[in-house]
């Protein structure tokens, strides 16, 4: 419990940015990293919704016509996340599903820009 405090305190507190908030009836998706998407072409179909959650790794760059390119939150286990930076997009919030002890030791590598 004293981990997680520490690192609690080196977080910034973020909301919902505006424009989610602000919506009513938000329409959500969630696109796993499967794989069941590929040769769908629903692409421009899942970028009509207000939300797209992407979990873990699931590659938008390449894969556009399939999975679209919207990415409004990224949720992963700290091994399933991208390794590219443009997985990333910056508009899209990035949520940490953390639930193991080297998860912790994961994240606080990250924010502090520590080597693991």
């Amino acid at each position: 419990s004293d981990k997680l405090k520490d690192l609690l305190e080196l977080l910034p507190e973020h909301y919902l940015p505006e424009d989610l908030k602000s919506k009513h009836c938000k329409r959500c998706v969630v696109v796993g990293s499967g794989g069941i998407l590929h040769g769908s072409e629903l692409g421009h179909l899942l970028n009509q919704f207000d939300i797209v959650i992407r979990l873990n790794d699931a590659p938008v760059q390449g894969y556009t016509d399939h999975v679209g390119n919207k990415t409004t939150i990224r949720m992963t286990y700290p091994e399933g996340a991208p390794l590219s930076e443009h997985e990333y997009p910056p508009a899209s919030l990035f949520v940490a599903v953390l639930f193991k002890g080297v998860d912790f030791n994961w994240l606080q590598a990250m924010v502090k820009n520590e080597t693991l």
